[in-house]
């Protein structure tokens, strides 16, 4: 690992240098057309082949990154990927304060993803815009200018309430008040992955999950203070002084409910800092019940979007657990295929008290329609507020 450290990207323009980061590898594989896991499995590959490398410039690099794709057999993504990595804008955008930076066809296409529109019509609109802005070869263009611009060809291209719902998304993006999305859903849902789409999505810097949470507050609290703290969420009940074998489900919820309200503290302490700096935020975790949603919405100035996610074929749920033993310990990943009555169990109450707090319930059966699905509800509340 101290090898892999070492490895960092030198800019020709200026001889500035950072390190080889996965994460926006990743993203430039993606904007070429591979899934997040082929994008994901690719990178780090690379970096693992890269090794102790040193300084590579970006041209050097973008050249190892089309020799590995050949290599493993995804060749069909150099040209897209290419193209996506020495895009370079004659176009400057300038911003309301008078700062400015270059066009990225890129960077327009990730904002145009609240409109939760498939990814071709998404580029077709954000390469509608370059052309226009080349062939009448605008050096400068300000933002209210260039948002002028996208609403028009949304309109043309794909509809009205695209353009309605970017237009609206762009009003609430210049006020103050910052957007909380809370992402629910028993263990093997899909949150993580999803938060981390979304946050990329709508350029949100900040996401928290509630088991890192947990285990901060396991390291401050002992054992023996609150042991409902210190187990699995769907073992807590183990830990209750009143635990009936003989009602094992209402036990396992009250367990549950138990660790999620002492987890919910550490939950507002992450709140009380986004409000304070008013910064957008995304929390995840299996600890954000529906009643605790609604609360934190009664409770903040911030617009919070709440949303559980749910795999609701058992076979599916199963699938996806002992999947996990290929990113985590196998051990771990049996002890939850082991204990799959109580998760089963957790996501049918979840999914209960959603129906009764109204939060929207979004399956997760396929990733890029789950996250569709959930920058269409972001965009609904958006629309409301």
């Amino acid at each position: 690992m101290e090898k892999l450290d070492k490895l960092h990207i030198v800019s020709e323009s200026d001889g500035s240098s950072i390190p080889f980061l996965r994460g926006i590898l990743t993203r430039s594989l993606q904007k070429a057309g591979m899934t997040f896991e082929e994008a994901y499995a690719t990178a780090s590959g690379l970096r693992n082949r890269l090794g102790g490398a040193g300084g590579l410039t970006t041209i050097q690099l973008r050249e190892k990154v089309a020799d590995y794709l050949i290599e493993i057999g995804f060749g069909q993504y150099i040209e897209a990927y290419h193209h996506n990595s020495i895009e370079q804008s004659r176009v400057s955008v300038v911003t309301s304060d008078g700062s400015d930076s270059p066009f990225s066809k890129g960077q327009l296409a990730d904002s145009l993803a609240i409109c939760a529109l498939p990814q071709d019509s998404i580029y077709e609109v954000a390469t509608a815009v370059e052309n226009e802005l080349l062939a009448k070869d605008i050096a400068e263009v300000s933002t209210k200018d260039l948002t002028s611009r996208v609403l028009w060809f949304l309109r043309e291209l794909v509809g009205n309430t695209s353009a309605d719902n970017y237009n609206r998304w762009v009003e609430f993006s210049h006020q103050d008040r910052p957007l909380i999305i809370l992402i629910g859903g028993t263990t093997g849902s899909g949150k993580s992955s999803i938060s981390s789409e979304l946050a990329h999505s709508l350029d949100i810097v900040r996401t928290q999950s509630t088991d890192m949470l947990r285990e901060v507050m396991r390291l401050l609290i002992p054992e023996r203070l609150l042991p409902t703290l210190h187990t699995s969420t769907f073992e807590a009940y183990a830990s209750l002084p009143t635990a009936d074998s003989d009602e094992l489900g209402s036990d396992m919820i009250n367990g549950y409910l138990t660790q999620s309200s002492q987890v919910a503290v550490g939950v507002e302490g992450v709140l009380g800092r986004s409000a304070q700096e008013q910064v957008s935020l995304i929390i995840e975790g299996v600890h954000l019940h529906p009643e605790l949603m609604r609360q934190i919405a009664e409770e903040t100035d911030a617009l919070v979007v709440p949303v559980l996610l749910a795999v609701l074929k058992a076979k599916r749920l199963k699938k996806r657990l002992k999947g996990r033993g290929h990113a985590i310990q196998t051990r771990r990943s049996e002890r939850y295929l082991e204990s799959f009555d109580q998760i089963w169990q957790l996501q049918s109450f979840l999914l209960s008290e959603a129906d009764t707090f109204n939060v929207p319930i979004v399956p997760n059966d396929d990733e890029d329609q789950c996250l569709r699905a959930i920058l269409q509800t972001v965009s609904s509340f958006v629309n409301k507020a």
